[in-house]
């Protein structure tokens, strides 16, 4: 005990205590069957909403895609497709930029999807309390109104992560005190309060989103998407409301996995709700994809 000698950070102590070895480093890397598997399946439902869209593109003359807004439509697929690529941020050894991408460009392409879901439901809302007598909302409806909503959701949150770059950014952060003689390598969030401010975001979008959909589930619109949408709000809110006890309870480079699992299954919940529907009416049941037979229903 008089020649005890502690170990530097970086090293621990061998199973003999006579002499100090480098402490195995840790992460969520791609050689990591955990990491492979998140990455074939992200790249998976990326291919999922590459096929989707382009069957959008190629029957955007049909009535289904009319009725739903395109250009919305097009921007969510969009806002999906990059959604399920963020995860690849996420694996391998953090580094400055890495830690400084990941968590900005996730929360803000998240935020251009639940926004422009928001703009969907709200817009369809709106066009139908406008037809009614007494209503003097007809004059906010115009061309600009789903684009307005978009661009408003969606800079809220760029403002939001701009302070946070700002002024406590994240960065690469290597952890002695998690496990026992391991270093995690992993980002520090820098800020945790911008951190939860900024999920906290997409979350009140993700409710109001909800509600607003809720309400507008029973409009009398043969393709109106608005119970399609509430269901995908659903899943997606149930998915992070369980990502927070989740995330606080795991360690080391599980905690990553499960960030990344609840990107990936809110942004599937997204795509499968909203869009497989619709491909399978132009795919399969084209013949209720003709505007004359949605006036006869309607009739």
């Amino acid at each position: 005990m008089e020649r005890c000698l502690e170990c530097p950070e970086d090293q621990w102590s061998n199973e003999r205590r006579d002499a100090c070895i480098p402490r195995p480093l840790e992460f969520l890397s791609y050689g990591d069957t955990l990491g492979l598997s998140l990455v074939i399946i992200n790249l998976f439902f990326c291919s999922v909403t590459v096929v989707v869209l382009g069957i959008f593109i190629k029957h955007k003359n049909t009535s289904i895609v009319k009725a739903n807004n395109q250009n919305l439509s097009y921007i969510l697929l969009l806002s999906l497709l990059f959604s399920f690529l963020c995860p690849l941020l996420f694996i391998g050894r953090p580094t400055r930029i890495s830690c400084l991408l990941r968590q900005v460009t996730f929360e803000i392409i998240f935020s251009l999807a639940v926004s422009s879901i928001l703009a969907k439901t709200v817009t369809v809302v709106l066009a139908f309390r406008a037809i009614q007598p007494g209503r003097t909302m007809r004059q906010w409806l115009g061309r600009h109104l789903s684009t307005l909503l978009l661009i408003t959701g969606t800079i809220v949150e760029v403002v939001i992560c701009v302070f946070w770059l700002c002024f406590s950014p994240p960065f690469p952060d290597n952890n002695t005190e998690i496990e026992v003689g391991k270093i995690i390598l992993q980002c520090n969030e820098g800020s945790a309060i911008a951190f939860y401010l900024s999920i906290g975001y997409i979350g009140f979008l993700s409710v109001f989103s909800f509600i607003v959909a809720f309400l507008a589930r029973k409009l009398p619109d043969t393709f109106n998407e608005a119970q399609y949408i509430t269901f995908s709000m659903l899943v997606f809110c149930s998915v992070w409301i369980s990502f927070i006890p989740a995330y606080l309870s795991t360690k080391g480079k599980y905690t990553v996995a499960v960030e990344i699992f609840s990107i990936t299954s809110s942004s599937a919940g997204l795509l499968g709700c909203i869009f497989i529907p619709k491909c399978y009416i132009i795919l399969m049941r084209p013949e209720l994809n003709i505007k004359c037979n949605i006036i006869f229903k309607q009739q």
